[in-house]
């Protein structure tokens, strides 16, 4: 028999797939975080299910016998939204699974770091998730100036009574996305410096969060980068868009794009003094 990770939808319920529905309904047992959250998922979709409570404080006592069992019976495991083992439980299960000669199988679905990264209009073809930001100061400052030394685009996932310090302590020019109740009726993706994003988010956040970051490094070259927002501006982009998108994408300054594609278009126009 099998263990299949059911990723189970972040916000809006439409976002559960048809297969992890018939997985779900199939499934001889699912593990879950909280039976009362997972319950009512299941409810909501007709299904009924034997649910067993799988979660951070019973993991290492429930991980070997839910192993044994995914030997002989059909075991889902879900947790409360999104996909399991990534910054939720479930690696001690699936390594006691493989320890125990068991199959594997994961399902493709909902992730707010997939969402957030997305949604973000960073570069996503290096890409570092870091999970929640450290709490003890010398280990998030160590973890900031890791990422204002790279050239990647970071995902972290953030509580919102933490949000405002962390973007405080970021470079103020860094590029970042904060997205706010990821497919909820109250989403939010905002797009801008950490400075800006600190003045934004300087009260109180509500909701989850998940934090996307434009690392720093080796900049472009700047005849690079120029010779991008040329490129967007062409595409029929305004000039205002393709500086803010160049500099989201580079980490340039969205003002020094902007002045200097503003300045060759008064020159074309002026033309030879």
């Amino acid at each position: 028999m099998t263990l299949t990770i059911v990723p189970t939808p972040i916000g809006n319920l439409e976002d559960i797939t048809l297969r992890a529905l018939r997985v779900l309904r199939e499934a001889d047992v699912v593990a879950c975080e909280d039976t009362r959250r997972t319950g009512r998922l299941l409810a909501h979709y007709e299904i009924e299910a034997r649910l067993v409570p799988y979660h951070e404080h019973n993991e290492a006592r429930m991980a070997p016998e839910l192993a044994e069992r995914a030997l002989a019976e059909n075991v889902a495991l879900v947790t409360d939204a999104g996909m399991p083992l990534v910054s939720d439980p479930g690696y001690r299960l699936v390594q006691a699974c493989l320890e125990a000669g068991g199959q594997i199988e994961a399902l493709p679905g909902p992730s707010a770091l997939v969402t957030a990264l997305t949604a973000s209009g960073f570069p996503a073809d290096t890409v570092t998730f870091v999970g929640f930001t450290p709490r003890k100061s010398g280990a998030r400052a160590r973890l900031l100036e890791r990422v204002s030394r790279e050239n990647a685009t970071f995902v972290f996932f953030e509580s919102p009574r933490r949000l405002a310090r962390t973007l405080a302590e970021l470079p103020p020019d860094t590029p970042v996305a904060v997205c706010r109740e990821l497919t909820k009726l109250h989403e939010e993706v905002f797009r801008g410096s950490a400075q800006e994003a600190a003045r934004r988010f300087s009260g109180e956040v509500k909701g989850e969060v998940s934090l996307v970051v434009r690392g720093g490094g080796e900049k472009t070259d700047f005849e690079e980068v120029l010779e991008l927002a040329r490129g967007y501006v062409a595409e029929g982009e305004s000039t205002s868009r393709a500086a803010a998108r160049v500099a989201r994408e580079t980490g340039w300054r969205k003002s020094e794009v902007y002045d200097r594609l503003v300045g060759e278009a008064r020159d074309k126009i002026g033309g030879p003094a």
